[in-house]
């Protein structure tokens, strides 16, 4: 069995927990979250900082990722072709909606997003494109495991985790968001994964009808979900912003 290199482990760990959040960190909280010693977890951090992997900020001293690492990223995403087909639809979404727009695809037990367009303001934002999300609690992995029998798979064969009070734990509970989600074509997740956030998501089928990706937006819950209810122009357009992408995938009509 061929053996891991664990200095080689330990950095790509550094580089998931550095993606996982929207503000920077400090060496102290990189050394605790990876339960490293401070001076191993320096060492790393330098050396990922030489390759352009991670920056560091001048100011406070803490860290996040480098633009390196968002290059090398594109040079795969720019070639996938659910993104590039994409492109102009969630351009189109953002617009519509006055919110964040998602593109995700099924990766390991998670929802990897690969193309991230941001609310059109000029509110500051933080790029997600490769951050991990959960499947059993975000509209986008709802979709997906209605659609996926892998992802599906993946979602129920793990525990999940209750971010928030309204996170739905349970198999039968899930099994049925799952029903309730191919029976209407769309996903909701309201205050399920972050506090007074909402989202909306739809699949994206490609030319076998198979599912490939969901795509959603993202926003407070006063905007996208008043008064308890997600407003139902928001849907149609998710849905119609999915079923964009699916022809262009040559799905044909849904």
């Amino acid at each position: 069995m061929a053996r891991h290199i664990q200095s080689l482990e330990r950095a790509a760990a550094m580089l998931r927990l550095l993606a996982g959040g929207e503000r920077r960190l400090g060496l102290t909280e990189v050394a605790a979250a990876l339960g490293l010693a401070k001076g191993t977890a320096h060492g790393i951090l330098r050396t990922l900082q030489h390759e352009g992997f991670v920056e560091q900020d001048p100011a406070s001293g803490r860290y996040q990722l480098g633009a390196e690492l968002l290059r090398l990223g594109n040079s795969y995403l720019d070639v996938h072709e659910l993104r590039a087909r994409a492109l102009v639809w969630t351009d189109d979404l953002a617009r519509s909606s006055g919110e964040s727009v998602y593109l995700g695809v099924l990766h390991q037990q998670g929802v990897l997003i690969v193309h991230h367009v941001f609310r059109p303001d000029d509110s500051r934002q933080v790029l997600e494109v490769g951050a991990m999300h959960p499947l059993h609690s975000t509209a986008l992995g709802k979709v997906l495991s209605a659609y996926d029998p892998v992802a599906q798979a993946e979602a129920v064969g793990v525990e999940r985790e209750a971010f928030t009070a309204r996170t739905l734990t349970s198999t039968e509970d899930f099994d049925h968001v799952l029903d309730l989600t191919r029976a209407r074509g769309w996903a909701g997740d309201v205050e399920e994964t972050w506090e007074g956030v909402a989202s909306i998501a739809a699949p994206i089928h490609d030319r076998r009808r198979m599912p490939v990706g969901a795509v959603g937006i993202t926003g407070a819950v006063e905007r996208v979900c008043p008064g308890g209810e997600l407003k139902p122009e928001l849907v149609a357009a998710v849905r119609d912003c999915a079923r964009a992408v699916s022809r262009d995938l040559g799905a044909g009509r849904f």
